[in-house]
């Protein structure tokens, strides 16, 4: 039987209402589908935002929270214990899942100040270790996830968090601290082991525990890390600022024989700081209350065993370098240092920018006039970041005052290295005591080439040529003005020299420097408590006028002139560097605005590269790639001897 049209259209508008009112016979309406186009920036923010980048719970974490029937609002920021209770509660979950939701819920709850923060993070941990160890899936198989990337993050940030809070709890113990001390924090039992590292100096607890991630850099091109696991740290050190020694009346002897060590390691050392919950399985670390913090070097340690998982280490290999420069204040110090003004240096130092290494050969940096450390700053940073480098090489500046006579300062660096070197190598043995490279820019690369090279008696005769000193007086500064290669250099590289001198430096502005430049008292009383030791005549004026260091780097200065033309040891390969200001000028008549190619020249040299830039081409990129391209070269051909 067939119902007329009209009939049809009202039985149904009386029927719908219940049909959507939801009748208990018919199946419920779920909420209504609706789909929106998203951006890739916003894609990729919904996959990967967290607590950390956005200040709100992961979008999975939200959705997890949910999957488990929690309350939403209980479990938002202000993050309550019921949350997380409930959450560790729920068995309808799977695990990976719960436990990296717990880690956030935990970290969301430790970022806000209160009495349990220390506990929080120490949650954090617990739960993002057990997910990266003891979850469904092993850190292997779910390398390509970015969920493992954030519980991960969250695990780092934790650990360097309460790592820095312990560091006050260390400073509040003994000074002689035990092999592996305990202590009590937030009702769990911790266990320091610094075994894998080793901080400069004497010192057993730094000064300060920065976290490298909150440091930021300017007048560096690059920041260098690893990815990986742990807290990326910086222990800084107590550091001892190298300024003249204090002047006193008395006998010069007295003050000759107290004078500092010439070598110290930089003051701030990068570290790796894991925090290990106790527990073999997921269920004995979700319960434990005992957990060991472990200290590890990123020189020495590039991964390590956890628990049969072979764990890249995190490592920032820029920051404590780029923390010590920026704290050093060398700029102002290595100009009072020129004009021998009271807060300069009077003696040569040499710093180790890394715990010294007898596996890993030495680069040693020798700045320019006026100069410091801060000169390498590029070069250096580059070579921390290059893995092949770094694993090769270790790297020594010296930094020396810039005012002394370049006879004198070759003299006092070489004892300067010599001594460090006789104190970390006293048999003379390790591999890093041999194949040593020079690396020179200015005046360091003319004082390089002189350690690479062979006198004769020319330098003796031009003394006495001179008539300034007396034969007895020369007699005694006669291992000043002889010398041999220093023993075991193997390359060398002279960036910007002027081995056959400057005519800036003769010229009315360079005489006008140089009669700005002054020795400090305690090297005038050494060199004449040298010239003339009986006390009576040991004074600044019995010295005359002995030439400084923008004499020495004039074109027409005897020493220069003279000094050009040793011989560098054959045993010795090296490289020159050279810049020309104007690229539109023949080489053969370029300079870099100070030293003219001619001056920069060395023949025999295995290699030259001429960049376009000013006198300080040893920080442009193009050097810097140089340097790295002869180092690996030179990797490559030692390899080849030793095989």
């Amino acid at each position: 039987m067939r119902f007329p049209q009209a009939f049809r259209l009202v039985a149904w508008a009386a029927i719908a209402p219940l049909l959507l009112g939801g009748c208990s016979i018919v199946r419920e309406f779920g909420p209504v589908v609706e789909v929106h186009t998203l951006t890739a920036r916003e894609a990729i923010e919904l996959k990967r935002g967290d607590i950390l980048t956005r200040g709100k719970l992961s979008d999975v974490t939200a959705q997890t929270i949910r999957v488990a029937a929690l309350d939403e609002q209980a479990c938002e920021k202000p993050v309550s214990s019921a949350c997380t209770e409930a959450l560790a509660a729920v068995t309808g979950v799977a695990t990976d899942r719960r436990l990296a939701a717990l880690s956030e819920l935990w970290l969301a709850q430790a970022m806000e100040s209160g009495p349990e923060q220390q506990a929080a993070w120490l949650e954090t941990v617990r739960y993002a270790y057990a997910y990266l160890f003891h979850g469904d899936h092993t850190p292997g198989e779910r390398a390509f996830e970015d969920r493992q990337t954030q519980v991960r993050d969250w695990y780092n940030y934790a650990v360097e968090r309460a790592a820095s809070t312990m560091l006050e709890v260390l400073h509040q113990m003994p000074t002689q601290l035990p092999a592996q001390p305990r202590w009590d924090i937030a009702g769990w039992e911790l266990q320091l082991d610094m075994r894998g590292e080793r901080l400069p100096g004497s010192t057993a607890v730094p000064d300060e525990l920065l976290p490298a991630s909150s440091l930021s850099f300017r007048g560096m091109r690059s920041l260098y890390r690893r990815d990986g696991f742990g807290a990326e740290l910086v222990a800084v050190m107590p550091d001892a600022p190298l300024t003249s020694a204090p002047t006193r009346e008395g006998s010069p002897s007295a003050k000759h024989s107290q004078h500092p060590l010439p070598w110290s390691e930089m003051s701030s050392s990068p570290m790796t700081v894991l925090l290990h919950p106790d527990g073999d399985d997921l269920d004995s670390v979700l319960h434990t209350r005992t957990a060991r913090l472990t200290v590890h070097d990123p020189y020495e340690e590039s991964a390590i065993m956890l628990h049969g998982q072979r764990v890249p280490l995190a490592a920032n290999f820029t920051a404590g370098y780029g923390l010590w420069l920026a704290r050093a204040n060398f700029n102002r110090q290595s100009l009072r240092s020129l004009l021998g003004r009271e807060g300069g240096i009077d003696r040569p130092h040499v710093y180790l920018m890394q715990p010294y290494d007898p596996n890993r050969r030495i680069i040693v940096m020798l700045h320019g006039l006026a100069s410091s450390p801060e000169a390498w700053v590029e070069l250096a940073n580059e070579i921390q970041g290059d893995e092949n480098l770094r694993q090769h090489y270790q790297i020594w500046q010296v930094y020396y005052p810039t005012n002394m006579p370049i006879a004198l300062n070759h003299a006092a660096i070489r004892k300067a290295l010599e001594d460090t070197l006789a104190h970390f190598d006293p048999s003379g043995q390790a591999p890093a005591s041999s194949d040593l490279v020079l690396i020179g820019h200015s005046m360091g690369g003319v004082i390089a080439r002189l350690m690479v090279s062979s006198t004769d008696q020319s330098l003796v005769q031009l003394a006495r040529d001179r008539g300034r000193l007396t034969p007895k007086q020369i007699e005694r500064i006669d291992p000043m003005l002889r010398f041999e290669p220093f023993p075991h250099v193997s390359r060398a590289i002279f960036i910007a020299a002027p081995h056959r001198g400057t005519s800036i430096a003769g010229k009315p502005l360079g005489r006008w420097m140089a009669g700005f430049i002054r020795f400090p008292v305690t090297v005038l009383e050494e060199l004449a408590h040298t010239l003339v030791p009986d006390a009576a005549a040991s004074s600044p004026e019995s010295l005359g006028n002995i030439p400084n260091s923008i004499d020495n780097l004039d074109e027409n200065d005897p020493f220069v002139r003279t000094a050009a033309n040793f011989p560098i040891s054959a045993q010795v390969r090296y490289h020159s560097i050279v810049a020309k200001a104007n690229a539109d000028v023949p080489i053969e008549d370029s300079d870099d605005g100070l030293v003219p190619y001619h001056s920069a020249h060395l023949p025999g040299a295995q290699s030259e590269k001429v960049i376009v830039s000013g006198h300080s081409v040893q920080q442009s990129a193009a050097a810097v790639l140089e340097i790295q391209r002869i180092l690996k070269d030179d990797m490559t051909k030692r390899k080849e001897r030793l095989h």
